[in-house]
C-alpha cells in the first residue's frame, strides 16, 4: 500500500494507507496463479474462498469479488487492514516460496472499500427459526457470532457495557491504522441482518445473568479488556498508564481533542513505553501524534519483536526510538514521575516459545527521563462476567475453558476470541466466533 508522508502523518490521525487503485488491484489479481489446491484458504481462520475472489477483481466485478467474501466473513474492511496476513493467507501463498505473495489483503480492503461505497452487499438469511440467542459484547468475536447466527435465522441480541460497538476495534486500534468511519459501517451491515444492539448494558450488572440465561443459547465474546501492569516501585505516580486505557482515552473517549471532549490525558514531552507487541506500537504512534518524544524499551532482542514487521517499520519512521534487551525496574519520582529505571537484559537458552530467555545483568541500571509511561504488556479477560459465573470452569489466568466447539462448562453457554484464548487477533477471535455459532446452530436444532 501507499504510506502517506511521514512528515505529514505524525501530525494527525488520518490513516496512514491510502490504499490501492483499481488499476493496481487488477494487475496484482492477474499474478495469482489460481491453485488447485489453494493454500491460502488453510490459511485463513475464517475460510475466505480467496482464489474466487481475486478471480472476480482480476475480472473487474469488484461487487462479485465482495460478495464472495461476504459468504464468510461481515468485516472485510476491517480485516483488510488488520489482520496478519503476512503470517496467514499471504504466509501460505505459493508465490511467496520464491518471490513476493499475492497482496491478499491488500486485496480484500480494496474490495471491501469499493463495496462501501457503492452500496454493501448483503448476504442471504435462512427462513427464522423462532429461537433466541444472547451475545455478550460487540467486539470482533461478537460481531461475528452475532452475524452468523442471524444469517442462520435466531433473533440475536447483542450486548455492549459500553456506548459504541466496536470493541478493541473502537477503543484499542488508532484511527490512523483503522479508521472509525469504517468499523461503524460494517457493524451497521451486521445490525442489518436484523441483529438487535443494546448499548450500555453490563452483564451481569445491568442485565441479570438469569435474564442472560433465559436465552435458548449464549455465546461470550467479552475479550480480554484486563490490563497487565508490571508491579513496578511508582506505578501509582500520575503519567502511569495501561496502553489499554491510554489507547481508550484517546480512540474511544476522544481524548486527543480534549477539551471538546470531555476526556483528558496527560501529553507527556518524554514517554517510555513498555512492549514490544502492536499494542505497543500502537501506544507508541498515539503518543508521537500527541506531540511526545517516545522511547519504546523492549526485554528482547527487535528480532523476538512480536508487532507485525510493517508497524515496527512505521514506528521508526515516525521517530520512535526503540531500546532492545532493557526492561522497566522502577518510576522514578515523587509527586510526579521523572523517569523510568531501567536493567539490561542477556539473553540466555530459549524458552518454550523458541526465543531467547531474558536475564537481568547485574550492575548495568540506566534511566531515561520520561513523564508519562505507558505499560503494554498483555490484557486478560475482565472477570466481572465470568465471576457472576461461578460454575463455569476457568483457567488458571481466569479466561474462560473451552472446547473444539467453543462449548464451555455450562451447558447452552459458548465462547470465544480473547476471553478464552487471552488477547490474540482480530480474525483468531472472529474465527472461534464463527465454530462456536456453527456449534450453536447444530445444538439448537438436535434439540
Amino acid at each position: 500500500m501507499h504510506d502517506r508522508p511521514v512528515e505529514i502523518r505524525v501530525h494527525d490521525f488520518g490513516e496512514v494507507d491510502t490504499g490501492m487503485s483499481a488499476t493496481e488491484a487488477r494487475f496484482e489479481a492477474e499474478r495469482c496463479i489460481q491453485c488447485k489446491k489453494p493454500l491460502c484458504v488453510k490459511g485463513c481462520p475464517v475460510n475466505i474462498d480467496i482464489p474466487a475472489f481475486i478471480r472476480e477483481i482480476a475480472a473487474g466485478d469488484f461487487r462479485k469479488a465482495a460478495a464472495i467474501i461476504k459468504e464468510q466473513n461481515m468485516l472485510p474492511a476491517i480485516c483488510g487492514r488488520v489482520c496478519p496476513q503476512e503470517v496467514q493467507c499471504e504466509g501460505q501463498c505459493i508465490l511467496g516460496k520464491k518471490g513476493k505473495p499475492i497482496a491478499i489483503g491488500e486485496l480484500e480492503r480494496f474490495v471491501a472499500d469499493q463495496e462501501r461505497a457503492q452500496g454493501m452487499v448483503m448476504p442471504q438469511k435462512k427462513p427464522a427459526t423462532g429461537r433466541r440467542v444472547a451475545v455478550v459484547g460487540a467486539g470482533p468475536a461478537g460481531l461475528t457470532a452475532a452475524a452468523e447466527l442471524a444469517r442462520m435465522g435466531y433473533r440475536v441480541t447483542l450486548f455492549e457495557s459500553l456506548h459504541a460497538a466496536g470493541g478493541v476495534l473502537m477503543y484499542g486500534i488508532p484511527e490512523f491504522r483503522l479508521p472509525k468511519e469504517i468499523v461503524k459501517a460494517e457493524i451497521d451491515a451486521v445490525l442489518a441482518l436484523g441483529v438487535e444492539l443494546k448499548l450500555n448494558h453490563l452483564v451481569g450488572r445491568s442485565v441479570t445473568t438469569k435474564e442472560l440465561l433465559s436465552y435458548d443459547a449464549v455465546f461470550l465474546g467479552t475479550g480480554a479488556g484486563l490490563p497487565y501492569f508490571m508491579g513496578l516501585p511508582g506505578e501509582n505516580l500520575p503519567g502511569v498508564y495501561s496502553a489499554n486505557e491510554f489507547l481508550t482515552r484517546v480512540n474511544l473517549m476522544r481524548a486527543d481533542r480534549f477539551p471538546i471532549f470531555d476526556t483528558p490525558i496527560k501529553r507527556g514531552s518524554r514517554v517510555v513505553v513498555a512492549g514490544g507487541g502492536n499494542v505497543a506500537m500502537d501506544a507508541a504512534r498515539v503518543a508521537v501524534r500527541l506531540g511526545g518524544k517516545v522511547t519504546l524499551v523492549y526485554r528482547r532482542r527487535e528480532e523476538d519483536l512480536p508487532a507485525r514487521v510493517h508497524e515496527i517499520e512505521r514506528a521508526k519512521e515516525e521517530g520512535v526510538e526503540f531500546v532492545m534487551c532493557a526492561n522497566p525496574v522502577k518510576i522514578l519520582g515523587d509527586q510526579a514521575m521523572t523517569g523510568v529505571e531501567c536493567i539490561r537484559m542477556e539473553m540466555c537458552a530459549l524458552d518454550a516459545s523458541g526465543r531467547p530467555e531474558p536475564k537481568e545483568k547485574e550492575g548495568s541500571t540506566f534511566t531515561i527521563d520520561a513523564d508519562v509511561f505507558i505499560a503494554a504488556i498483555g490484557q486478560g479477560p475482565n472477570p466481572l462476567l465470568i465471576g457472576e459465573l461461578p460454575e463455569m470452569k476457568k483457567g488458571r489466568r481466569g479466561n474462560v475453558t473451552i472446547d473444539e466447539n467453543g462449548h464451555t462448562s455450562m451447558r447452552k453457554v459458548f465462547a470465544g476470541g480473547d476471553v478464552a484464548t487471552g488477547a490474540a487477533t482480530v480474525i483468531l477471535a472472529m474465527g472461534a466466533a464463527k465454530t462456536a455459532a456453527h456449534a450453536i446452530d447444530k445444538m439448537l436444532r438436535e434439540e
